[in-house]
């Protein structure tokens, strides 16, 4: 991902110089975000079965286990996932560099509160971009190089599977090594304790890529047990962020690439209705939502509930479409009746995971914002370029899952 919020005004410059204070506060930035994310990722892909009870990371056999098992399978998924972003964000870079447009370099962020330890990267366009090709060429860089490199790794990861009793390397797992032990696979739904779903299992949403890469192997683990996978964790995290940055809205990736595919008309056209589809599905997670945090409480659920949506639903497309008032009102009617019907016609817990839309929704209208401001040189692409830009778009078709991260 690329931040477009610190332009200035003038033509394209060569990037700024990379001094030795430079470099340190991106290798600081680096370092710090790779010793979060081998943290983190330690807790999810690395070994804890054998951890005695009486465990002492401090300890000198302590230590040298935690080591051994658990956190150099962090070290690697770190790797993984960094090597990603990297890739994405030097693509953006190499770009700008060739059309001498001004930007810095990749910003990675610590989050060690964050399940994978990082928000991701960034880079910063200091000039203005006032070529459409141009625009192009920076935009669509980052997750074609980004996407290449997940599905290396997913490749890698799905070549090299072990057996399902892999899973005997991971503490808290008995009931499931005890059906894999007895069937030699996995069971179709999560095994807890009392062997009934556990609610307490993440899972990661299918994609149309993932799943049509799974069904050339043996031994894929379930949606709920990838995490537990350095290779394929790290690679479906880095389809997840390609169709992230995808998006074909505001300032974003995908946003640039379409923009420049269909023209300032057609994209505000498209980009608003992409817009009220998320805000629908964003409905489809807010609703229940409500409904659960409300669940203790006197008033009517279902009717509150949905006042409360209503409003929401209103604030956000009235932030986003500004003044039109025909598309606040137009489009506020539509994702109410969508979700009144989808969820008339459908039990709510197919929409288990759809709360995350409602991230996205303030994502694009808080921060990258729905529309794509008109570029001054509106130059046709070349027609590589525009194969390019289309195969872009069905990469976002094939990486985008309705519900990405949730938890049963």
């Amino acid at each position: 991902m690329h931040d477009p919020s610190h332009h200035t005004p003038g033509g394209a410059v060569l990037n700024h110089d990379l001094g030795k204070r430079v470099i340190f506060r991106h290798s600081l930035l680096f370092f710090l975000t790779f010793l979060s994310a081998s943290l983190t990722g330690a807790l999810f892909v690395g070994h804890t079965a054998g951890i005695p009870d009486d465990f002492e990371l401090f300890s000198g056999d302590g230590f040298h286990f935690y080591m051994d098992m658990v956190l150099w399978e962090g070290v690697l998924f770190a790797s993984l996932l960094l090597g990603f972003l990297a890739v994405h964000e030097f693509g953006h870079y190499f770009a700008a560099v060739r059309h001498r447009i001004s930007a810095s370099l990749p910003y990675f962020i610590p989050f060690p509160i964050s399940p994978i330890g990082t928000l991701g990267a960034v880079i910063r366009i200091r000039s203005q971009i006032y070529n459409s090709r141009h625009m192009f060429d920076v935009g669509a860089a980052g997750p074609v190089a980004g996407f290449i490199a997940a599905l290396l790794i997913l490749l890698y990861g799905f070549a090299t599977l072990p057996e399902p009793d892999y899973m005997q390397n991971f503490a808290g797992h008995e009931l499931l090594n005890e059906y894999i032990e007895k069937h030699d696979s996995f069971p179709d739904e999560p095994i807890s304790d009392t062997g009934n779903r556990d609610p307490d299992v993440m899972v990661l949403g299918n994609t149309l890529l993932f799943s049509a890469i799974a069904s050339f192997f043996d031994d894929v683990p379930p949606m709920w047990e990838l995490y537990h996978y350095p290779f394929l964790f790290a690679g479906w995290l880095g389809l997840f962020f390609t169709a992230l940055n995808l998006l074909p809205v505001g300032q974003l990736d995908g946003g640039h690439i379409l923009y420049t595919l269909i023209g300032y008309r057609r994209h505000r056209l498209v980009a608003r209705g992409f817009f009220l589809v998320v805000m629908v599905l964003a409905g489809l997670g807010a609703i229940p939502l409500i409904q659960t945090i409300l669940m203790d409480t006197d008033v009517p659920l279902t009717l509150t509930s949905w006042l409360i949506w209503a409003l929401i639903s209103l604030v956000l497309v009235g932030r986003g479409f500004g003044m039109d008032a025909a598309w606040v009102f137009g489009g506020w009617v539509f994702v109410m009746l969508a979700d009144l019907l989808l969820l008339a016609l459908f039990d709510p817990s197919v929409f288990s995971g759809f709360t995350i839309w409602i991230f996205w929704a303030l994502f694009i209208v808080f921060l990258v914002k729905i529309e794509h401001p008109p570029v001054a040189l509106e130059e046709p692409l070349t027609p590589g370029r525009k194969v390019l830009g289309w195969i872009c778009m069905v990469i976002f078709l094939l990486c985008i899952s309705p519900n990405p991260i949730y938890f049963t």
